[in-house]
């Protein structure tokens, strides 16, 4: 239950990180942005929240590949 709340948590400051202008974000403050998003991902990869996203993203890519034949 702990990891759901930090991913929560992690979510939200992403969330606030992304709405700020790019033109006003440093080369250290994207690169922290990136790490929050990587330690994200990492914390939502074995949950079910997280296969399922992993099931929508590749039904999504199978769609693309046969639409594209």
């Amino acid at each position: 239950m702990l990891t759901i709340n930090v991913a929560v948590l992690l979510a939200v400051i992403v969330f606030f990180r992304l709405r700020r202008r790019t033109q006003a974000r440093s080369r250290f403050d994207e690169k922290t942005t990136v790490v929050i998003v990587l330690a994200l991902g990492v914390l939502l990869a074995p949950t079910p929240v997280g296969q399922g996203i992993l099931d929508v993203l590749g039904q999504l890519a199978s769609g693309v590949t046969q639409a594209s034949r």
